[in-house]
């Protein structure tokens, strides 16, 4: 059966970019464009400008690599955090997913991604090398590796090991398994997570 037409070429373009989002198929997208149809304009110009304007001014930590509104980020620049100590993970989302458990009141460093060989993703398209000279340049006493438990998360883990065994007085440590194997961190529940962080135990290579 083919698609019907659409009865505006307007409604068409919304629904096409709508459904170029992650998730969304067109049926859903639809179902968006016409609910935004039946709002108010300045709401759907308010939500509109939100996402230009974030697209535009979100910046990424020059330190740590997570998302800000200034160079550098409110956990970074937080004195109150334990500043010799970095948790290592994949994604934006594992810092909000481990802040949330409040178990943890280090610093952290955001790969943005996994080593991938199958996805053409290696070691110089992540923020490894930037972790080693945080490392060797700040007061650095312990890395905490708090990547997913699939292949991708421990082979990074490793090669995160063997860059970093090199330098003296730091230890390295792995969150404890209570996660599943083959689990994303983000979708772990706080509890879980939360225990796993205070629980780590020394990476051994």
């Amino acid at each position: 059966m083919t698609a019907q037409p659409f009865p505006s070429h307007l409604l068409e373009r919304a629904v096409q970019e709508l459904s170029t989002l992650p998730g969304i198929g067109r049926k859903t997208a639809l179902r968006l464009a016409l609910h935004l149809l039946r709002q108010p304009l300045d709401n759907v110009e308010q939500m509109a400008d939100a996402l230009a304007t974030m697209r535009r001014d979100v910046k990424y930590c020059r330190c740590c690599h997570n998302i800000s509104d200034t160079d550098l980020c409110p956990i970074c620049a937080d004195s109150r955090r334990q500043n010799d100590t970095i948790c290592v993970v994949e994604n934006i989302q594992d810092v909000m997913a481990i802040e949330n458990t409040q178990q943890y009141h280090g610093l952290y460093h955001v790969l943005g991604g996994l080593i991938s060989p199958m996805d053409g993703i290696g070691p110089s398209d992540l923020q490894i090398e930037s972790l080693v000279e945080r490392v060797r340049q700040q007061q650095v006493s312990e890395v905490i590796l708090a990547l997913s438990s699939t292949m991708e998360g421990d082979t990074t883990n490793f090669y995160i090991y063997r860059k970093l065994s090199a330098v003296a007085g730091l230890t390295v440590s792995i969150i404890a398994r209570g996660i599943a194997v083959g689990n994303e961190l983000e979708y772990t529940d706080e509890v879980t997570l939360g225990r796993s962080i205070l629980n780590r135990t020394p990476f051994e290579g």
